[in-house]
């Protein structure tokens, strides 16, 4: 009779460049289904959670945060070669995240009007997505990532398929989710119908227009929903048809949005609507 020999456990580690930590976090608050996952996978690497360290290799690696010093562009590359499948988790690790809204100005006019001796800080001249240095496997948007995407993410390699993700728009959500469209009832800018689906329609469903946390779906043609913005008078005040994405400004198609604006002399993309 053939003894059963069994599996090996998947070696998986999560690491972070510039970032707040709110991925991660999304990860442990997982709680009980953690648990679980951690009991068929071998956790050898994630600071938030324990001190046991590792350098690899990974069967998969989870990487949150955006790629904002030299330093970063060493380690990426350094994990990028340990890991068979890298995952980013989040926007700052998608597009670059709020971090990237200086991509627009000087770095040395943001760094003199932040620090006091900006000559010492030793940072990027833009902070970029960790796709522009490495190939990525696979990228979870959001900010913070979704819990449910996660789940399905290790899930999915735990049992060696691929993972079923949503690529539609946030209007889908909102559809079903019986909400009132935003820009039909034209009482906020929303970024809904060019907005990658993962959020729940959060934003929405308390009655603010989506700024587009989750970046944009494939296809999606902000210039095309723009041009149907023009300000429209609502008594006293305008009310423009988009707001300016605040944690995935940089990512592209909305990057190229914005830039014509920039190069006409306009003020850059700011936080906000």
């Amino acid at each position: 009779m053939t003894a059963h020999v069994a599996a090996p456990r998947l070696r998986v580690g999560v690491a972070k460049l510039a970032s707040c930590d709110g991925c991660q976090l999304t990860l442990l608050g997982l709680e009980d289904e953690l648990l679980a996952i951690t009991e068929r996978v071998d956790n050898v690497e994630f600071p938030e959670a324990s001190s046991r360290r590792s350098k690899g290799p990974y069967d998969l690696l989870l990487v949150e945060g955006s790629v904002s010093t030299p330093e970063q562009v060493d380690e990426i590359r350094r994990l990028r070669k340990d890991a068979k499948m890298l995952v980013t988790i989040g926007a700052c690790a998608q597009t670059g995240g709020v971090q990237a809204l200086r991509n627009w100005l000087a770095f040395a006019d943001v760094a003199g009007a932040v620090y006091p001796r900006p000559d010492e800080v030793a940072s990027l001249e833009q902070a970029v997505p960790i796709s522009e240095h490495v190939k990525v496997d696979l990228e979870l948007p959001g900010c913070p990532v979704s819990a449910d995407q996660l789940r399905e993410v290790l899930a999915a390699v735990l049992v060696g398929r691929r993972p079923q993700l949503p690529n539609e728009a946030v209007c889908l959500e909102c559809k079903r989710r019986g909400i009132p469209c935003l820009l039909v009832s034209a009482t906020e800018p929303c970024l809904g119908p060019v907005t990658r689906a993962g959020c729940g329609a959060l934003c929405p469903s308390v009655g603010r227009g989506c700024f587009g946390c989750f970046g944009p779906h494939v296809d999606a043609n902000p210039l095309s929903l723009a041009s149907g913005g023009r300000p429209r008078d609502h008594g006293s005040r305008e009310l423009p048809l988009l707001p300016t994405p605040l944690f995935t400004a940089w990512a592209e198609p909305w990057r190229d949005a914005a830039e014509p604006r920039s190069h006409a002399g306009e003020a850059a993309p700011h936080a906000g609507h």
